[in-house]
């Protein structure tokens, strides 16, 4: 029983997302009123549940005993925030201190990621503006393992070696971490932290090699001009890298160049590391030094649990040894419903449109399937070639729907390896990296 000293205070108010962050099951409860098969874990055992949640859509569920337990409606599972930054259009904030942003699903329909609407994810502080002159702006290339090192400036770079144009893909390794329970710290991205836009620089390989790499160069580290949060210019905001396998392959760029134009100041101007089908934070912003390393690189954020997950699978919650974790390499199978925008209501006896993308690190996308009933069955969609390697694939399909009502439509994608997207939220790990669970969009046919 509550005390009085609790009766003048207001309630508490909780949000979805927080109740099922806690618990699932029981939130799946408080809020509908619902109990799943203990066996399958799908369906309603009380109609009194299922009315609930269907009152709530404002539609039926026709395949509702195929749903399964603890998983927040598409409808109420994302959310549009009318906040914008300087360059940016629709992004939705997650932090200001660092800045990062990210972008909702409709708005990454392009087939190459226009500038205003690629995420922003820093460690660390912006630059100082008037530091970003391109003409003044030199990279250094060093470290144990140059031969010799060079400092060169941008237009030394455009002269010196072949220009190269890809389009790759990045995305930041926590996108997805806000479906993790128990949470874990970091920003909560959802689906946003991701782009494929078109990079325009050098092979980071030919300006290492004509700066001479030594026999026992094992990895690359990169510095870059943004500051620590603490201000103290003696640290690094962050300092990762790649082995030099990585480095050394035709489409990582030391870049000047997205789209055409000059890299947005949010997203490295006037010089940048890309590093397609790894973690966005290997692929260094405001780029001025590049080292060349005998052992793996010991910049900040390279160290354990920064950028890692357990080598074990680990059960949810589990303290885990930080000897016992790996670094993150190349991102796992995942796509993305960009048309139509969730929550839309759509004719009943009309074919549904729909399209998006779908990326596999290192791997190529070999298949995109389509579900309306929870997973129950699957559909397959044309899949196009990427455009370069390293790029995301696009996919478009149509689906007609049973009867009115409340549907759900999920989109699975397969690699070249035959790993395919987990229904349900993957293997948890303690910072919430690689979630590539699939994604769904809400659709109510009247």
């Amino acid at each position: 029983m509550a005390s009085d000293s609790n009766h003048d205070q207001k309630p508490r108010q909780r949000g979805l997302h927080e109740l099922y962050r806690e618990d699932p099951i029981k939130a799946d409860e408080q809020l509908w009123g619902r109990e799943t098969d203990p066996d399958s874990r799908r369906g309603f055992l009380k109609r009194s549940g299922l009315l609930a949640m269907a009152t709530a859509l404002g539609a039926s569920i026709p395949f509702a005993k195929n749903m399964p337990a603890g998983l927040i409606p598409a409808a109420f599972a994302q959310s549009d925030e009318p906040f914008t930054l300087p360059g940016k259009e629709g992004l939705t904030i997650l932090n200001d201190r660092p800045i990062n942003a990210e972008t909702p699903p409709h708005l990454l329909d392009d087939e190459i990621t226009p500038a205003k609407h690629m995420f922003v994810r820093n460690n660390g502080l912006l630059p100082n503006i008037e530091a970003l002159d391109p003409n003044k702006w030199t990279l250094e290339i060093a470290g144990e393992s140059c031969e010799n090192p060079t400092t060169f400036t941008i237009a030394e770079l455009k002269e010196r070696f072949k220009h190269h144009s890809y389009q790759l893909t990045v995305e930041c390794g926590g996108n997805g971490r806000s479906e993790y329970v128990p949470a874990a710290s970091g920003n909560q991205w959802t689906t946003g932290a991701v782009a494929s836009p078109k990079f325009t620089g050098v092979r980071l390989r030919d300006v290492l090699e004509a700066c001479g790499i030594k026999k026992d160069a094992v990895y690359i580290g990169y510095y870059g001009g943004d500051l620590h949060p603490s201000g103290d210019p003696s640290k690094a905001a962050i300092s990762r890298g790649v082995p030099m396998s990585k480095a050394l392959e035709d489409e990582t760029l030391i870049a000047w160049a997205m789209n055409d134009e000059d890299i947005p100041v949010l997203n490295g101007h006037p010089l940048r590391l890309v590093c397609g089908g790894w973690p966005a934070s290997t692929s260094g912003k405001w780029l001025k030094k590049i080292v060349i390393r005998n052992q793996i690189h010991d910049g900040n954020k390279m160290a354990a649990p920064s950028y890692s997950v357990p080598k074990y699978p680990v059960a949810p919650g589990t303290q885990v040894p930080n000897e016992d974790m790996e670094i993150i390499e190349s991102m796992p199978i995942k796509s993305l419903i960009t048309f139509p925008k969730t929550g839309i209501s759509h004719q009943l006896g009309q074919p549904l449109k729909v399209r998006g993308h779908a990326w596999a690190g290192d791997l190529e996308v070999t298949e995109l399937h389509l579900s309306i009933d929870f997973g129950a069955t699957w559909h397959k969609a044309e899949l196009r070639a990427p455009a370069n390697r390293l790029a995301w694939q696009h996919w478009q399909s149509e689906l007609t729907f049973p009867e009115k009502g409340y549907y759900e439509v999920w989109a699975k994608a397969v690699d070249s390896e035959g790993q395919a997207q987990p229904m349900v939220v993957p293997g948890w790990n303690p910072k919430g990296y690689l979630n590539n669970a699939c994604h769904r969009i809400a659709v109510q046919i009247v």
